[in-house]
């Protein structure tokens, strides 16, 4: 046999390479709706559109009233240095203001597996 019929076949990319999934949790402030926060997001959004790297983002709420926050990137990298400039480039965001912010959970991972769906696919187009 030669080398090339020997060749690994299931090499995968380094974690840092692979597309990222950010989750970031969080109270809303006293008094704040679900539509509250996202009306703050006006800004956020549009800066998110211009990130190198921004695949997309959901937000939704938990029957406690905690929101999940979750973007995808097109790397981990992407996201946490994305993350690191969004304090600095939007200081005055609204958005700040709407989170609890003792309540704050954030995490950017790779992803390793990934199943898109039909819906999925034309949802995003």
């Amino acid at each position: 046999m030669s080398n090339d019929t020997l060749r690994d076949t299931t090499a995968r990319p380094r974690s840092s390479d692979r597309e990222a999934i950010e989750v970031t949790t969080f109270r809303l402030s006293h008094g704040l709706e679900i539509a509250d926060f996202i009306g703050a997001n006006a800004d956020v959004d549009a800066w998110l559109l211009r990130q190198p790297g921004f695949v997309s983002r959901r937000i939704a709420q938990g029957a406690d009233g905690t929101v999940i926050d979750m973007l995808i990137w097109s790397s981990a990298k992407a996201g946490e240095d994305a993350a690191h400039r969004l304090l600095a480039e939007l200081p005055t965001s609204p958005v700040h203001d709407a989170i609890d912010q003792r309540t704050v959970r954030w995490s950017v991972s790779p992803t390793f597996h990934r199943v898109v769906g039909q819906a999925a696919s034309q949802s995003e187009s």
